[in-house]
């Protein structure tokens, strides 16, 4: 298969380099296409009112001044002369679980891919303090899901989003399907002064887990297993529409008549 690889750490990134020596290794042809430096956090954002200046580093590797999506998108939107068959985003240093897909410039990479219409996978390890052992692990998990992904597709508009504890592989206790959990609120953020004696402030710590029981990835990840959660992109709420069309119809009970 032809794979677009790409993340949101940034090109040097060892994560996305161990990724695509192992695509590479299982025969895949791999391009890697990726931010000049770290972006986590770029969530879906693209670069809109600036130019996108790209460096090609390799045969097949090309550096961006840009966001994870902005990556993807050029990639998949003709800065590419050929068409890939997947996007995997990753190897993330840091897990991307539960509420943390919101944010996420990995997960958002690899939902450009999906949305542009490509399977798509975002696959990160659960480090400790961004201290990464085993990416190894991680894209041997990388590897198996692409082929299986190959041998048998999902449905569209489908996007797996992989967590793999940071464990060496003959400890790992194997692929669970999970659901997202979610986190409680941000813990508050940092005030600093500045040496100009102005105040600087710097985005609080993550949540700690609120839910995270048997069924989440929180808990496949916590208990040594490979967490699979399938995702998508359309953010309806269905169980709210007949009672978000109640409270509507209150709203509504309030306007004058046209004329």
């Amino acid at each position: 298969m032809r794979v677009l690889v790409s993340n949101d750490d940034g090109v040097d990134a060892p994560g996305i380099r161990i990724l695509a020596e192992g695509l590479r290794d299982a025969g895949h042809e791999v391009w890697v296409v990726a931010p000049d430096r770290d972006r986590s956090g770029a969530s879906n954002s693209l670069t809109l009112d600036l130019p996108i200046r790209v460096r090609q580093l390799d045969a097949h590797t090309i550096r961006v001044n840009g966001t994870p999506t902005d990556c993807v998108h050029l990639a998949l939107t003709g800065m590419l002369d050929f068409d890939p068959d997947i996007v995997v985003s990753g190897i993330n240093n840091a897990a991307n679980l539960g509420d943390d897909v919101i944010y996420s410039g990995t997960v958002s990479a690899a939902m450009e891919g999906r949305f542009l219409g490509l399977p798509a996978v975002a696959v990160s390890l659960v480090t400790q303090d961004h201290q990464a052992r085993h990416f190894e692990t991680a894209a041997r998990a990388a590897v198996d899901i692409v082929a299986r992904l190959a041998a048998d597709p999902l449905p569209a508009n489908t996007i797996l989003n992989v967590n793999v504890p940071d464990l060496p592989w003959e400890r790992i206790r194997g692929y669970e399907v999970t659901r997202l959990g979610n986190r409680h609120r941000s813990e508050a953020c940092l005030p600093q002064n500045d040496p100009r004696g102005g105040t600087v402030y710097w985005i609080g710590p993550a949540g700690p887990e609120q839910d995270a029981g048997v069924g989440t990835d929180f808990h496949a990840v916590r208990s040594g297993a490979i967490s699979i959660t399938p995702i998508h992109v359309d953010l309806t709420r269905y169980q709210a529409l007949e009672t978000v069309s109640g409270w509507v119809s209150g709203l509504s009970a309030g306007l004058e008549p046209a004329a």
